[in-house]
């Protein structure tokens, strides 16, 4: 029963928590509010909210507001430069998981020198060891999916080689995170079903990485009933703000699966898919190629009690078979609108999939170290061509 555990990030959790942030002990007296080059976080008032708040708090701020979906290398060093011209003291990430992400790597940058792939395990990157503290870091997340509000990890393309890579240590943790489900009333259906899914899957990959234990077990196990119960819900009923509560939970709490197991290469193998193709939202590639995953596993005899503990978890609570995890995860599917996602909807051809193994492997191969039971690139393959459509 001995194990290690650090995650030292202070949450403000529950509706209505975004107006506490003035009253907080914020690090520093200049902030950079790193956010999309989406109009949400305008239109619906989050950002000078937010302003607001940091005045409060005798802040002034700046926004850097270019980050795509799916964050670049590129993005990461024109903030990092911005934000070391104008002498700033901390970094706050507003929206979704790719503005949080990106808000992590650009404090690292802000006071690093050097380029951010430098910096990377993985693929072209160097590995070197990061020689300067980042700038503190606050995350308030407008989305329920990637757990980053509870987790040092931040994802990053570098686009002239295709490589999405995921980052982070002990300094990239926010010190301050705000969940606040009034944030999440305003997200469309489809990405409400995208991000929830993604969250889902941290919690089932913590729960079948082979660095579990019972920190990330209790996380994830948590995560999984709450989104079994409430992810249909809040897609289907957008306003639903007890149900927005449940699955904003369910990600906080998938985020410290990841900050105390980890994910599996089920991630390794949708990073591919959408650093090829950045329109590929991550949480739809996660669930187009989901269950001839799962089946995998299930059918492998190396997870079985585990699978089955996920599939009561998420609502069948007389299961009693590893693909009873499978059989709810697609009622699941079903019930949020999202059973018959197409890769090639997103331009994803037949032929280039033993390209995409290869960069799964080759970008993010520590998580297939992690696997239940391990995946020859055979394997992922016939996982690639089963889920084609």
């Amino acid at each position: 029963m001995g194990f290690n555990y650090y995650i030292p990030t202070k949450i403000l959790f529950g509706q209505g928590k975004l107006n506490e942030l003035g009253n907080q002990n914020l690090p520093g007296k200049r902030a950079l509010i790193v956010t999309s080059n989406g109009t949400s976080v305008i239109k619906y008032g989050y950002l000078d909210r937010v302003k607001e708040q940091l005045e409060k708090a005798g802040v002034s701020s700046i926004v850097f507001n270019k980050i795509l979906p799916n964050p670049i290398k590129e993005h990461v060093m024109e903030g990092a430069a911005l934000a070391k011209a104008e002498n700033i003291d901390f970094v706050v990430g507003l929206g979704g998981g790719s503005s949080i992400d990106a808000a992590k790597a650009i404090a690292v940058m802000a006071t690093n020198d050097g380029d951010y792939w430098d910096y990377i395990s993985g693929g072209t990157g160097k590995g070197l060891p990061v020689p300067n503290d980042p700038l503190p870091i606050i995350a308030i997340t407008t989305t329920a999916g990637t757990g980053t509000e509870a987790d040092p990890w931040t994802v990053t393309t570098k686009s002239e080689t295709n490589e999405k890579i995921g980052f982070g240590y002990d300094k990239t943790f926010p010190v301050l995170s705000i969940v606040d489900p009034e944030l999440m009333l305003t997200v469309p259906k489809s990405l409400t079903a995208y991000q929830g899914f993604d969250a889902l899957f941290h919690s089932t990959e913590g729960y079948l990485n082979t660095t579990s234990y019972v920190m990330s077990d209790m996380y994830a196990l948590k995560a999984i009933e709450l989104i079994g119960k409430s992810l249909a819900t809040a897609v289907q009923d957008g306003n639903n703000v007890d149900a927005r509560e449940n699955v904003a939970l369910a990600n906080t709490l998938a985020g410290m699966v990841e900050s105390t197991s980890g994910c599996t290469s089920e991630h390794s193998m949708a990073h591919a898919l959408s650093a090829y193709h950045p329109s590929f939202e991550h949480g739809a590639a996660l669930i187009s190629i989901s269950v001839a995953y799962y089946t995998h596993f299930a059918k492998s005899g190396k997870c079985d009690d585990r699978m089955i503990d996920m599939a009561r978890a998420l609502g069948n609570k007389n299961a009693t078979s590893p693909m009873d995890f499978v059989e709810a995860l697609k009622a699941l599917q079903v019930a949020c609108d999202v059973a018959d996602i197409k890769m090639s909807n997103y331009d994803v051809s037949y032929e280039e999939l033993p390209t995409l193994v290869d960069n799964a492997v080759d970008t993010m191969g520590g998580l297939f170290a992690v696997d239940p039971t391990p995946l020859s690139k055979k394997d992922v393959l016939a996982i690639l061509q089963a889920s084609y459509k």
